[in-house]
């Protein structure tokens, strides 16, 4: 049952930076918006696997950043005439904001979390809009991050920054009407690296209800070793973006900084159940899946790894008919 809840204009405008305004201000605007969602009935043929359980989430301690101070804005949509727009600044770096997409009607939603890709070392959360619109309309409150990014800081950061960002979207709650106990993370590509890094964070994030990666970079070890004697030239890219990410050096040299990237190595009983799609001829192929998958097995929490035929890749992955409804449902499942 959602709750109703008040916020003072004074609370939130205590809060704000700078207008972010939702326009969609003509049909192909819309339309785009519904591709990128993925929609589609007749979907491709998928295979899937799992590894079943359940844990006892426990209470990481990630270090929430000071108030956050979003702007509040109205959508312009007709489809979202009731859906604000906050941008929330989580830290004092330019990259660590995100956008905070909720309606405005009081009810306690549960929360999505959506965290773009690019090779650790660019995109933006703006990435995200249609996909972000898809959920507010589900009725999600739905909050899209931007991270520093590799040639901005090294690795553990980007872990940190996520963290960060969904302790303060935790803290402020009531400014949303966001359920802080109700909560998925999606991530896509390197994006997904880091929803399933905070998926094994500790033992759990208190909160968490599950994961997605759409093509997600599980493992950099895995893509160091594809990337090291192929002439695919997305592989050799992945293999130079997870060094960069590690501050330059290989793994060799610095063993300790490429386990705390290697998301496998950190599953626990108290993680969220994972769900992960990749195509089957992809840079990024299902084994970084199913290094994960195996090693939650072993611990009793439920994954399901899918693929699709094809070379698709993040947000073309996620268009493929029938995946967006498969993750819409999984995450519906999730949340209570």
């Amino acid at each position: 049952m959602r709750t109703a809840v008040t916020v003072s204009a004074l609370a939130l405008a205590a809060l704000v930076i700078a207008p972010t305004a939702v326009h969609a201000s003509s049909a192909a605007n819309a339309a785009s918006a519904s591709s990128q969602a993925g929609a589609g009935a007749a979907g491709k043929s998928a295979s899937a696997t799992e590894a079943s359980g359940n844990g006892k989430k426990g209470d990481p301690t990630p270090t929430p950043a000071p108030s956050p101070t979003p702007t509040a804005a109205t959508a312009t949509d007709p489809l979202l005439q009731s859906v604000s727009v906050d941008t929330v600044a989580y830290g004092p770096h330019l990259r660590q904001r995100m956008d905070v997409w909720h309606q405005t009607d009081g009810l306690v939603r549960p929360g999505v979390f959506l965290i773009h890709g690019g090779w650790w070392s660019s995109g933006d959360k703006k990435q995200m809009t249609a996909v972000s619109r898809s959920y507010v309309e589900q009725g999600y409150t739905v909050f899209t991050i931007n991270y520093r990014l590799s040639g901005e800081a090294a690795w553990p950061a980007q872990r940190t920054d996520t963290l960060d960002a969904i302790a303060t979207a935790r803290k402020h709650a009531l400014l949303w009407a966001f359920d802080p106990d109700n909560y998925v993370v999606v991530g896509f590509s390197a994006g997904g690296h880091l929803s399933t890094a905070v998926g094994t964070y500790k033992d759990g994030l208190p909160g968490l209800r599950g994961v997605v990666g759409i093509s997600p970079v599980i493992s950099p070890i895995t893509a160091y070793n594809e990337g090291a004697d192929t002439l695919d030239l997305n592989s050799r890219k992945l293999r130079e973006s997870a060094i960069r990410l590690a501050g330059g050096c290989e793994p060799a040299k610095c063993p300790k900084i490429w386990n705390s990237m290697e998301v496998p190595l950190h599953a626990s009983r108290g993680d969220a159940p994972v769900l992960t799609f990749h195509s089957d001829d992809e840079f990024v192929s299902v084994e970084h899946s199913a290094r994960l998958q195996e090693r939650l097995a072993r611990v009793g929490v439920h994954m399901t790894v899918r693929t699709e035929p094809g070379t698709e890749h993040s947000s073309p992955m996620y268009r493929l008919p029938g995946v967006a409804e498969t993750v819409q449902a999984w995450i519906a499942a999730k949340l209570r």
